[in-house]
């Protein structure tokens, strides 16, 4: 079973994915909500995704909801300034209410493209880094440790499956730092279309791979 999985859906399938994948045993889900392309849609247009963003998150807050119910983290990843202040406090109460949740971890990308979060994570990485060391004219190194505890996605592993909709084949500004070696599945449905069997579908091919590359992998071991 894999243990997470990128996937690009609409809010009004979020909650039967959420539901999919708590009893699949699929602990971590990332969702691409909106991109920091998005904001250069007319204004109108952006209103109306940030109010839709505010209703739902307002929904989620609410004690009966399904993720105080399945015990979700709701974990929202972006650059968060860009966002209304009533909005972003919104979405950090949220997180606040669902820390100390470990059944699922969803995460949100919201305001996020992945080479904003590569700036931001180098920028924080440096300046940590400079503040640690005493003689300023020192150069300064980072590792691959240094910079990955800044990335937005911090919170979650690297997903083993990534899940387009609409038949699209590319990854779109998402995550590809942390998709290095994720297996691409690809579906000709809208993102408010998918479903269930999008979702076994995308897991049973998974694991068939998996297998196939665990036993070449001890192959290649054997006749070496």
């Amino acid at each position: 079973m894999p243990e997470g999985v990128g996937h690009g859906v609409g809010f009004q399938a979020l909650m039967f994915m959420l539901l999919y994948c708590h009893d699949l045993g699929v602990k971590y889900l990332t969702v691409y909500a909106f991109s920091i392309d998005n904001f250069r849609r007319k204004p109108e247009e952006v209103q109306k995704l940030m109010d839709l963003m505010m209703e739902k998150i307002k929904l989620l807050k609410e004690n009966e909801s399904f993720v105080h119910q399945k015990q979700v983290t709701v974990h929202i990843a972006g650059n968060l300034e860009l966002l209304d202040p009533s909005l972003r406090d919104a979405a950090k109460r949220l997180m606040e209410v669902t820390a100390g949740y470990s059944k699922v971890v969803v995460t949100f990308c919201v305001a996020y493209t992945s080479t904003d979060e590569i700036v931001h994570t180098v920028r924080e990485s440096c300046e940590e880094k400079c503040n640690q060391i005493e003689d300023q004219a020192k150069d300064v190194k980072l590792n691959l440790m240094d910079v990955e505890i800044h990335m937005y996605m911090a919170i979650a592993p690297v997903p083993d499956i990534l899940i387009r909709t609409a038949g699209e084949n590319r990854l779109s500004n998402f995550l590809p730092w942390q998709n290095f070696s994720s297996q691409l599945g690809s579906t000709a449905v809208l993102r408010l279309e998918i479903g269930l069997w999008h979702l076994v579908w995308a897991v049973l091919d998974f694991q068939r791979n998996r297998i196939y590359f665990e036993k070449k992998k001890e192959a290649d071991a054997t006749s070496n």
